[in-house]
């Protein structure tokens, strides 16, 4: 179902198209954090839109997925130089390598026990970097899984996606892990999103679809309108809702707490949303690929 309500959506330029505006997350300081994957920087934009730019030292890192630290400085992958960033909000910037050569690190959350929990695409693991850069990781079984998103659940475990295995992981604080299929097959989950109900919520971005899992393993698939928007980030809303970016269709979609699927075009054509986040005022941020942050407010 398409809103006939259409929210307010502005967009602020924050680099060139070329530079790939992707992982967004509101920092400690109340403003808005993105990494450019394409050009190695960190963006840090007031909710006015004033923006200030943070070069990387080395601009073919991939900098990736970002997130709020329990340290008040933001944390990030770097994708193309494996290596775990750590920003400030004055800019001061650091980061780690991790112990797996090549391991693509993407998806980052701040865990219930204070550390950074992240993703290693290519190396089939979940890392852990506390807040003084010491890094431990635990291996999946299976080779090719290709965990991607990442969130700290309900139930202070961490969840996640594995997107070529078609299923969602669990990995509590004691490292015991638990694998939970997908109905559908090729279904590609990407990202994923704590809930307010218990659950976790993700993408499917090969399936068009949003799914649900409880503590318990259960799966719950929702299709989206258009199966091939391409869903690929989703963020919890502070009413009991869910925000997700469809990619392919150049959109921003919400999940109501009561069940009813909303999509929202954006004004700028073809502008490759990728990064959500959802601020404490319920206002909604979205990373644009082609050089923009969209603010959507209802």
């Amino acid at each position: 179902m398409t809103s006939s309500s259409q929210p307010s959506v502005r967009e602020f330029p924050i680099a060139d198209s070329a530079a790939g505006p992707y992982g967004i997350a509101v920092g400690p300081d109340g403003a808005i954090w993105v990494t450019l994957v394409h050009a190695g920087g960190i963006v840090r934009m007031a909710p006015d839109g004033e923006n200030r730019r943070f070069p990387l030292d080395d601009s073919a890192s991939g900098p990736s997925v970002i997130t709020a630290g329990s340290d008040g400085a933001l944390w990030f992958t770097r994708f193309r130089d494996h290596r775990i960033g750590r920003i400030t909000p004055s800019g001061q910037v650091t980061s780690y390598p991790i112990p797996s050569r090549e391991g693509g690190p993407y998806g980052i959350t701040a865990g219930s026990d204070g550390a950074l929990w992240f993703t290693e695409m290519n190396a089939d693991r979940i890392g852990r970097i506390g807040t003084d850069g010491s890094i431990e990781e635990y291996p999946l079984p299976e080779a090719g899984a290709y965990p991607s998103g990442i969130v700290a659940g309900p139930d202070g475990a961490l969840w996640f996606t594995l997107n070529q295995a078609n299923a969602i992981g669990r990995l509590d604080l004691g490292g015991e892990l638990a694998l939970h299929p997908l109905p559908t097959a090729g279904a590609g989950p990407v990202g994923i999103a704590a809930g307010a109900d218990g659950a976790a919520w993700f993408v499917e971005i090969a399936a068009g679809q949003l799914g649900r899992i409880t503590p318990d393993g259960k799966v719950t698939e929702l299709p989206l309108p258009d199966r091939a928007a391409r869903p690929h980030a989703i963020a919890a809303g502070t009413d009991g809702s869910y925000w997700f970016t469809e990619w392919g269709a150049n959109r921003v979609g919400r999940l109501g707490a009561d069940g009813t699927i909303r999509e929202y075009d954006l004004p700028t054509p073809a502008s490759e949303p990728h990064g959500i986040t959802v601020g404490p005022d319920g206002t909604v941020w979205v990373a644009l690929e082609t050089g923009a942050v969209a603010r959507v407010a209802g």
